[in-house]
């Protein structure tokens, strides 16, 4: 038997779970994250004047290190392996020193 209830708060696409796949592999290879690394993948709506509608928020924790947040302001479904690399790049320039 189908419920009827519907989550207001479920994703819309199944396009979203791939989308997030992508963007948790793109972060591990850019920080050569290994197995016990986390990788936290989030869109966040925004609706104060001035801030992007859609942001894609990245949080890797890893043991030893303080937790990294690097954030793309375009919807999940829109961010590309660029965008991700050009996102880590301040990170990865400030362990390299």
């Amino acid at each position: 038997m189908k419920s009827g209830f519907t989550n207001p708060l479920a994703r819309q696409t199944p396009a979203i779970v791939g989308a997030a796949r992508a963007i948790k592999q793109w972060s591990r290879d850019a920080f050569r994250l290994g197995d016990a690394d986390a990788v936290f993948v989030n869109e966040l709506a925004c609706s104060v004047p001035g801030c992007p509608p859609k942001e894609t928020v990245i949080v890797i924790m890893s043991a030893g290190r303080s937790t990294r947040q690097i954030s793309v302001h375009k919807a999940m479904v829109d961010v590309t392996e660029q965008d991700i690399a050009e996102a880590c790049t301040p990170w990865l320039s400030r362990s390299a020193v």
